[in-house]
């Protein structure tokens, strides 16, 4: 295939994959991943060797446990049950039907609606909505971070 061509598939990806850290919809370090590998393999990985793919591997990985980590902390940090987290994962998901306000607000949400359920308390349902919200925001932040240090150990590699 054209290098030319599969460059352009490789940026496509890695962009998707940057895409992906707003819209749950797209697994984003996933595709900048797959995209980065697409980028080394255009010269049969010489560039950019097995070493630093395995490395970009482990670390689009680690990104799945960055959001659990994150969402869980953020939970637990205001008191909540784990019916808030059951909630907020039922949420996230009905959330994505309803496009971006769906993604920001479901999560919210359903960790309120599931600590309401078990305390009858508004104010502690709502503690865990903004608990869960901001463990998934300071889980997107960590994530772009990761994204970076993907993007930068490749760029070194293949530069080196």
């Amino acid at each position: 295939m054209d290098p030319t061509l599969l460059w352009l598939l490789a940026v496509l990806m890695v962009g998707l994959g940057v895409a992906g850290l707003i819209l749950p919809v797209l697994p984003g370090t996933l595709l900048v991943f797959l995209g980065l590998v697409v980028a080394a393999s255009i010269d049969g990985f010489e560039k950019v060797g097995w070493i630093p793919i395995v490395l970009l591997g482990l670390l689009a990985a680690s990104s799945y446990a960055i959001d659990v980590i994150a969402t869980v902390h953020g939970t637990k940090r205001v008191g909540a049950s784990r019916h808030a987290m059951i909630g907020a994962l039922i949420g996230s998901i009905v959330g994505l039907f309803f496009g971006i306000p769906g993604i920001l607000v479901g999560p919210f949400a359903g960790a309120a609606v599931g600590e309401y359920i078990v305390r009858r308390d508004a104010k502690q349902a709502g503690k865990a909505g903004l608990g869960t919200w901001l463990g998934l925001v300071i889980g997107g932040v960590l994530k772009i971070g990761l994204i970076c240090v993907m993007i930068g150990i490749f760029i070194i590699a293949y530069l080196v």
